[in-house]
């Protein structure tokens, strides 16, 4: 990796820490850690395709293209390659199930990967040059999201969207060999269309967000590959990407801070279909049912301690629809003590969510402010039966053991798109997914993404 970034102006820095990525001199744990990418978002996209914001999105904004350059995951319809990154985005966010960064602050699959499976199946590209591309994007948004911190997401920014622009640029940039002039082009557009308010967290627009990023970041590539110009110091310059999103002038030190290391090693991967910051809740919830076998009925109080800025991430107290739901830091801490499979995408159903036994466990849950802790760790405390029961979890930890997150990730891509594909189609393209890199080409990948 060509990390030449001392001296380097900020936007300088992000494009030459990444540009020279190739994939032959990635360490083997970061290129296992972006198969795993690849397939996730591959099983997330396909049960997304299913959702009606996705289709919306594809017949009312793809199909009246009537273009045929790209395709849409878990269906034979095709569009343009922009409009083709927009609704496999969405569809990959659709049900909050995809991959998540704690440097990003956000979600760094989802906006870069839709972008270059839309290229990458018009220009024919490779399995491992589609990798190389993913992992540039990946670490691109990483580092830019050290860069920036968690100001601009507790501002009101939504990561995914805004840094996720950035990153899909990066990967397209990639993708198409762009030299360095390009690159910072690329950026200088990332940044002025970078977009996305957690306002519409619980609703149809936060899937849009990831889509418009991945649609965007694209577009910025391929029209700097064309010539198009735009202000090559987007992240530093006066009124550009830093002091209009965080208000403050960013440093190379995060830039410097990582070199040489790859940060989609420390992707974190969703085992509940939920927002992740209360994927801990969950955890320490179902190991107190568990290890006292306690009767839903029987709870008297809970009490959900966490980091004061998911108040305004995943607080919502009384959801009325799935997608609420799966922030609500109240209805997924009482589906755990109630038993409920939070890794089942029906379990957030509107129906569910209104259920009377789950909202007269939802009512008994208090969320308490736990200073000076990480956004990723939460201590739940239930009482019941005149008994006091404890558990605390941290889901901030990558996986230590990778073939074992392997084995994770392909139970639940197989329950994602076993039902769309099918169980043999669905292992055709798990197989696919996680050998890119021996063979094959992105047309031929998106080929077995769709039901045959």
């Amino acid at each position: 990796m060509n990390v030449q970034t001392r001296d380097s102006t900020p936007t300088a820095a992000l494009v030459r820490a990444v540009r020279g990525i190739r994939w032959d001199e990635i360490p083997g744990d970061a290129r296992e850690a972006a198969r795993h990418c690849l397939l996730d978002f591959l099983g997330c996209a396909l049960s997304g395709s299913r959702e009606p914001l996705t289709n919306i999105l594809a017949s009312q904004i793809a199909a009246p293209e009537g273009s045929t350059e790209a395709g849409l995951v878990g269906t034979r319809k095709r569009c343009s390659r922009q409009s083709a990154a927009l609704v496999n985005g969405a569809a990959g966010h659709a049900l909050d199930f995809d991959d998540t960064h704690m440097a990003m602050g956000g979600h760094p699959s989802v906006p870069v990967i839709p972008a270059v499976l839309a290229l990458g199946e018009t220009l024919g590209s490779a399995g491992r040059e589609m990798l190389a591309a993913i992992v540039a994007g990946i670490e691109l948004e990483c580092r830019l999201g050290a860069m920036i911190g968690p100001e601009h997401y507790s501002i009101g920014f939504h990561s995914t969207g805004t840094i996720g622009t950035f990153g899909a640029a990066a990967a397209c940039a990639h993708l198409l060999h762009l030299d360095e002039a390009g690159w910072l082009h690329a950026m200088g557009l990332a940044g002025t269309q970078a977009a996305g308010l957690k306002s519409g967290f619980g609703t149809m627009a936060k899937p849009l967000h990831a889509g418009r990023a991945a649609s965007n970041g694209l577009l910025a590539a391929l029209a700097a590959a064309g010539g198009y110009t735009s202000n090559t110091a987007i992240i530093e310059t006066d009124q550009g990407f830093f002091s209009t999103h965080h208000g403050a002038s960013p440093s190379t030190e995060a830039i410097d801070r990582f070199e040489g290391r790859f940060l989609v090693r420390n992707t974190l991967f969703k085992y509940h279909a939920s927002c992740y910051l209360t994927h801990a809740p969950i955890n320490a919830a179902a190991r107190i049912r568990e290890e006292n076998r306690l009767d839903p009925d029987a709870i008297e109080d809970v009490e959900v301690r966490v980091a004061r800025p998911l108040l305004r991430i995943c607080n919502i107290a009384a959801p009325t629809t799935g997608l609420e739901g799966k922030f609500s830091l109240r209805v997924t801490t009482a589906m755990a003590l109630r038993g409920d499979d939070t890794a089942n995408l029906e379990t957030f159903s509107d129906r569910r969510v209104n259920e009377p036994a789950l909202v007269a466990l939802r009512d008994k849950v208090r969320v308490v402010i736990a200073e000076h802790t990480p956004q990723t760790r939460a201590r739940v405390i239930v009482k019941a039966s005149g008994r006091k029961f404890d558990a605390e979890s941290d889901s901030g930890e990558p996986a230590a053991d990778l073939a074992l997150q392997r084995e994770r990730l392909l139970r639940k891509f197989m329950a994602n798109a076993a039902p769309i594909l099918g169980p043999g189609g669905a292992e055709n393209l798990a197989r696919a997914a996680l050998a890119a890199d021996e063979g094959g080409s992105v047309p031929e990948l998106m080929r077995l993404a769709v039901p045959a």
